[in-house]
């Protein structure tokens, strides 16, 4: 096996308020990696907890990380016999699983104990993300897509992985009454998709009357100030009135109003990590016998949320608040991390 260096201009987070536009080397086997040319990148929560505490929950920095796990680009090199070619737009799955733990051997990679997340510093050495000019990846995360489809659109790919997976796990929802808390950008994916999957009434919730409106431009028939009680009241009554409840803002107020909120036999998916304990009404949970169920990334829902953006089944661009060229990366993730400003910020890469 070969191994080819070539110089690469890369976001590099290096501690606290320190991340740099700097020049590293990328040392690739262009007989066994895909080299890609780097378009466009989204910055989500995790890029801004390594910019603002040189964490992203219990993944520590302890070295220079490339970030950004948003992200797509251009085949500039394939190895011999891939169905790839150069010239190919592709949407990247950051994704890496061990592929032979009894998890990825029955489907379920997205909780594989061994995953390889690209830009994460959860293990060390860390997992280099994709905010760089290139990137050397597997031919299986690379999903090509149409010559038409718009670079600022399909980086949505991964975030919109997240939103259709968490839809998977609440089951059918054609003709259901959902509840979103939480109307940042995973939020309004989540309410698009729900109602693409057929959900008859979307409401969403949020403290920003920014987010509220774009919950509204995302699918949502009605946002709600959470502390609105005179509306929310009647969202208990009867023992509850939504079929099924997002959890997307990990706040601990919005976790325990999902209990009250949902009604008998009804489902409440949980996507926001928020804090790690919060206290949590179990009695109403079991004498409803409502079914709490976590969602974490995605598995094949990745290649689903390609074609749904391909197609324009989705429309996600109400989310994107701001576009920067790459050397301004420390801009980008001030303005990213500003949620009175923006909800998704975008890298763009010469």
């Amino acid at each position: 096996m070969s191994i080819q260096t070539i110089e690469n201009r890369a976001c590099v987070a290096f501690g606290i308020k320190d991340v740099r536009h700097v020049t590293q080397p990328l040392a690739y086997s262009p007989e066994e990696q895909v080299l890609v040319k780097v378009s466009r990148g989204g910055i989500c929560g995790s890029d801004i907890h390594y910019y603002q505490h040189a964490r992203a929950g219990m993944s520590i920095l302890k070295n220079p990380l490339v970030l950004g796990h948003e992200f797509i680009g251009v085949v500039e090199a394939a190895p011999a016999g891939s169905h790839l070619t150069a010239g190919q737009r592709v949407a990247i799955n950051p994704s890496q699983p061990c592929n032979r733990c009894p998890l990825c051997l029955e489907g379920k990679q997205n909780l594989c104990r061994g995953m390889k997340f690209m830009g994460s510093a959860q293990f060390n050495p860390h997992v280099d993300g994709g905010f760089r000019q290139y990137v050397a990846v597997t031919e299986q995360q690379c999903v090509p897509y149409a010559e038409h489809a718009k670079d600022n659109v399909m980086v949505f790919a991964e975030p919109l992985a997240v939103a259709i997976h968490a839809v998977r796990q609440a089951g059918d929802l054609v003709g259901k009454k959902v509840l979103v808390t939480g109307s940042g950008p995973i939020g309004c994916l989540v309410m698009a998709a729900a109602r693409s999957a057929g959900a008859a009434e979307v409401v969403a919730t949020d403290m920003s009357p920014r987010c509220r409106e774009l919950a509204l431009q995302m699918s949502a028939d009605r946002a709600v100030d959470p502390t609105d009680e005179a509306v929310t009241a009647a969202w208990g009554e009867d023992g509850g009135y939504f079929d099924v409840s997002f959890e997307a803002s990990g706040a601990p107020a919005a976790i325990a109003s999902t209990a009250t909120f949902t009604r008998p036999k009804g489902t409440v998916v949980q996507l926001g990590m928020g804090h790690a304990t919060v206290e949590m009404p179990l009695g109403l949970l079991l004498v409803k016998e409502v079914k709490v169920v976590g969602s974490f990334r995605f598995v094949d829902e990745f290649n689903t949320a390609v074609r749904w953006l391909e197609s324009g089944r989705i429309d996600p661009l109400p989310l994107l608040s701001a576009e920067f060229e790459q050397t301004q990366v420390v801009e980008a993730l001030e303005m990213a991390g500003d949620k009175r400003r923006a909800a998704k910020v975008q890298l763009v890469f010469a």
